[in-house]
């Protein structure tokens, strides 16, 4: 319970030592209190930092990849292997808003040791599961502990630089949330391929271990104040029902046929009916489980809102490419990745120089060029055709590159402008959550946009494929003339209408994505430019 000079001893805003009570042990000042790291601490924390954050996002990418192969080897359908994807999104998800609160109880340095090691005994785990609802179970696990990684990596990435540094710290950390999700199905493909599928769990052991170590080693005494506040059961309660509803309905809606079916609309009433209570009384509550009244800060509400819309419309394109150059080109997983791959290649190298340019440079000057670039890459991929060649698939993606260096650092820092330090984590786990729901849904909605849109066109050209059509008449005669029946020619020919419908379906969405980005230009104007911390950037800070 929390009492008046427990609130009282937690620092605000710089408040020293001697204010507290004197009968009360001294508190470990907020992140932002401790002098920046400088020289091979520095360095060293950086990168054991990014590399949980990169196994954290490599994890929800890698399994895609090696679905068929877990689902083989524990003798269930694809469809039922699903899951182990849903699982971990749906426990991640529920995870990710409850950042801040759990900081408050644990400290950032604790909870975010603690679920480093304990995401590595759930990828052990899931590397040994005897059969799917084991392995169902070890990913909810996983996906629960991996929650704060992200978000607290980020708040500790920005307590080891200086404020005119914070365009660096943020690039830094945005590199390896930016080039994990390409690196995912590249190197799932590549260790199901040649080796086992455990092994794309069992890669996160050794990678964790040194991470979680060195942070330890560095961190331990820059440890953040805590208090204990009490346990919100309703907020959480209705924090899993709605989400998990939602998730859930979002990943097995295509494969349910939508609203169609009834479990899906019960699930869509079920969310929405808990997310209406939830933000009720989450906004209501003393001590909340999710802070909603961060969204009271206009460049929160602005970044959240556009980096959410902006990563829902990228990562939908990010699955609908592969999926396509599979399904439709007949490329294989792994040469699928290496066409994806390329993207990382400007985002490494551009990244950092954008990060330095955040100091100098209006953010929303980068973010509008960012969506450009985006919006340029989505109309060059909406020219594709079904005798695209690699050089054609690779130069958009190298270009995209550079919009994702522009894209991801500009939006964070405009959406931390002027949160306080005891807010950084709640504020960061909050957009983290808005973000992957958007990713989530972006994927949803253009893979069931993809199939309906075939269809339409599948409908449209088959309608001139009639004896009075001297093309179809002629195309059909040539077949039968190189040796084909009659039927083979009829099936060769739809197996090419098909593609041609794939591909035209395809190119709407990615027409239909360049204008959205050119839209979003208009969106991030509507916030004040900032830096991720000290001075509020829209006139009260967060509210």
């Amino acid at each position: 319970m929390t009492t008046a000079s427990s609130t009282a001893s937690f620092p605000r805003d710089g408040a020293a030592p001697g204010d507290r009570a004197a009968s009360q042990p001294p508190k470990p000042p907020g992140q932002a209190s401790y002098p920046p790291l400088e020289g091979m601490p520095r360095a060293l924390g950086t990168l054991a930092l990014s590399a949980a954050v990169f196994m954290n996002v490599l994890d929800t990418s890698i399994a895609n990849v090696s679905l068929p192969a877990i689902s083989g080897n524990l003798g269930v359908s694809t469809s039922q292997g699903t899951w182990v994807i849903t699982s971990f999104a749906v426990a991640n998800a529920i995870a990710l808003p409850l950042t801040g609160w759990l900081t408050q109880r644990f400290g950032t340095v604790r909870l975010f040791v603690g679920s480093v090691l304990l995401f590595i005994l759930a990828s052990w785990l899931c590397g040994l599961a005897p059969n799917l609802e084991s392995l169902i179970a070890f990913r909810v696990l996983q996906g629960l502990v991996a929650g704060p990684m992200i978000p607290l990596s980020q708040t500790l990435m920005l307590g080891s630089y200086p404020k005119e540094k914070s365009g660096i710290a943020l690039a830094l950390w945005a590199m390896t949330t930016l080039v994990a999700p390409v690196a995912g199905p590249l190197l799932g493909g590549w260790i199901s391929d040649n080796f086992s599928w455990p092994w794309i769990f069992y890669i996160n052991i050794p990678v964790g271990l040194l991470s979680a170590w060195v942070t330890w080693m560095i961190y331990r005494k820059r440890e953040s104040p805590t208090r204990k506040l009490p346990i919100d059961t309703i907020g959480l309660a209705l924090l899993v029902v709605w989400v998990a509803a939602f998730q859930i309905m979002l990943d097995k809606g295509k494969e349910l046929d939508w609203f169609e079916n009834t479990t899906v609309v019960v699930l869509a009433l079920v969310a929405f009916v808990a997310f209406v209570f939830f933000v009720i009384w989450e906004l209501t509550d003393r001590h909340p489980v999710v802070d909603l009244r961060l969204f009271k800060g206009r460049n929160f509400t602005v970044g959240a809102v556009t980096l959410s819309v902006a990563y829902g419309v990228f990562f939908g394109n990010v699955v609908l490419l592969p999926l396509w150059l599979q399904t439709v080109m007949g490329y294989t997983a792994t040469d699928a990745g290496m066409v994806t791959a390329p993207v990382g290649l400007l985002a490494i190298v551009l990244t950092p120089i954008v990060g330095k340019m955040l100091a100098k440079t209006d953010p929303r000057l980068l973010v509008t060029a960012a969506f450009v670039v985006f919006a340029i890459v989505s109309f060059m991929r909406g020219h594709f055709t079904p005798q695209v060649d690699m050089n054609s698939l690779l130069i958009p993606t190298l270009i995209q590159g550079a919009g994702m260096a522009a894209f991801f650092v500009p939006l964070v820092s405009l959406t931390m402008a002027g949160q306080p330090p005891d807010k950084i984590a709640s504020a960061s786990g909050l957009s983290n959550f808005c973000r992957i729901t958007a990713g989530a849904f972006g994927t949803s909605i253009s893979t069931t946009l993809w199939e309906n849109r075939t269809s339409m066109h599948h409908a449209h050209l088959t309608e001139n494929i009639t004896s009075g059509s001297a093309v179809a008449q002629s195309a059909l005669q040539g077949m039968q003339a190189s040796g084909m029946s009659p039927q083979s020619a009829l099936a060769s020919l739809n197996s090419l209408i098909s593609a041609q419908s794939a591909t035209m379906a395809v190119t709407d969405i990615f027409y239909a994505s360049g204008i959205i980005f050119l839209v979003l230009i208009a969106m991030v104007w509507f916030a004040r430019p900032g830096k991720p911390s000290g001075k509020p950037a829209d006139g009260g800070g967060a509210h």
